[in-house]
């Protein structure tokens, strides 16, 4: 049996990842994370004793190697140090994106990778969906001919921008990430996927439109619990009062034994949208011509009703349309002139492309295949959104490589 520990046991490292493996079959064996509350749940989970529990990583690693991998789904900006550590043991690692905070880092992991036993598998989820399977697989059955071009669109929706980008902890970069890293990592690998080859020039537009002093409407308060504004979208007693009180967002607010009011009124999610808190873009364009020639756009924005991916692929002999929400594919073939429209499932978080990874990652660690994507390849997303901010920041078209 695969044995694992999990270092953060926040949702995804212990409510997804963690147990993920365990239903496949893999015996989670150690467990880090600063939260003892936290710590204990989640040991009594997977029945393990204070001995396999760790208040931090630096006494874990002092262990050894003491499991066949590591899960590594600590907050943003601290995954790169412990990469290094279980690379330096020898581990394999189930790394969540992003991967680091600074372009500099990124060959620093490639360098540990190639020099350790263990491999780097980056949290890629949605190329495991049935859904992003199905179009990876009408390329490669030539049916659209020559990829040409890619237009693909992240649909945050403005209640999640609100959440997460204004009221939440990727509301500033730095210290999180860049927008385009934080919310589309997975989609500029999904580009790097389809297009088959590396990234050599991005260009990119976009900026903080709407979330600013200067656009609150009359007679806005600093708190939506104080403020006599009717018809505003971002009103956070709308938001959360309408939701399930047991999934997300919600749950986020009152993790802790938090009451959803007391969070709204003193809490950050209860902040007006327009008080200026936060730094990054709300919509933003880019631009990727990869070596063989494909050119590729991602837009990501916060003004759309749904949160979903939608994609145009087109090629020289055919276009592939496709709806993630709804599992939606619909192919033109330019040859027969023909229409052929269906879908796939596309359940479950992330498409199901959480449960889609961690069977691919123990199928890796068991020997049964390759990892399911080289971090040479995954560290292309990342290189991608670093530049694009840049050339967004600075109004130019740069270079990679």
């Amino acid at each position: 049996m695969i044995s694992v520990a999990v270092l953060g046991c926040g949702n995804r490292g212990a409510d997804v990842y963690a147990r993920h493996l365990a239903a496949l079959g893999a015996r989670i064996t150690h467990l880090i994370e600063p939260r003892p509350a936290r710590l204990a749940e989640v040991a009594a989970r997977h029945g393990l004793d204070a001995g396999a529990c760790f208040a931090d990583a630096d006494a874990f690693f002092a262990l050894g190697r003491v499991a066949d991998a590591l899960v590594i789904a600590t907050p943003d900006h601290a995954h790169v140090g412990p990469c290094l550590q279980a690379l330096a043991l020898g581990y394999d690692v189930l790394l969540e994106k992003p991967i680091c905070l600074q372009e500099s880092e990124l060959e620093r992991l490639l360098a540990a990778e190639a020099a350790s036993a263990g491999r780097v598998t980056v949290c890629h989820v949605l190329r495991a969906t049935a859904f992003f399977g199905a179009v990876r697989a009408v390329l490669e059955s030539g049916r659209l001919g020559r990829l040409v071009g890619i237009q693909h669109a992240e649909n945050v929706a403005y209640w999640h921008y609100a959440h997460s980008f204004v009221r939440g902890n990727w509301r500033a970069s730095p210290p999180a990430a860049p927008f385009l890293l934080a919310k589309s990592g997975h989609d500029l690998d999904l580009l790097r996927w389809f297009a088959g080859a590396p990234p050599v020039r991005v260009s990119s537009e976009g900026g903080l439109h709407h979330f600013r002093p200067e656009e609150a409407p009359a007679g806005a308060s600093d708190r939506c619990v104080t403020c006599t504004v009717t018809g505003c979208p971002y009103d956070a007693r709308v938001i959360y009062g309408e939701r399930d009180a047991a999934l997300w967002p919600v749950t986020v607010l009152t993790a802790g034994g938090i009451t959803l009011a007391d969070a709204l009124e003193h809490g950050p999610y209860g902040r007006c949208v327009y008080g200026g808190g936060n730094n990054v873009a709300d919509h933003q364009a880019v631009t990727v011509t990869f070596a063989n020639g494909v050119v590729a756009q991602l837009t990501v924005s916060a003004f759309t009703h749904n949160n979903t991916r939608t994609l145009k692929l087109m090629g020289t002999h055919g276009e592939l349309r496709a709806q993630m929400e709804r599992g939606e594919l619909e192919l033109h073939d330019f040859r027969t002139n023909e229409t052929e429209r269906w879908t796939v499932d596309a359940a479950g978080n992330h498409g199901g492309g959480d449960t889609g990874l961690v069977a691919a990652w123990l199928a890796y660690l068991r020997g049964e295949s390759g990892p399911p994507t080289p971090l040479v390849e995954s560290l292309d997303s990342h290189r991608m959104a670093f530049v694009a901010e840049r050339a967004r920041l600075a109004g130019t078209v740069e270079r990679l490589g």
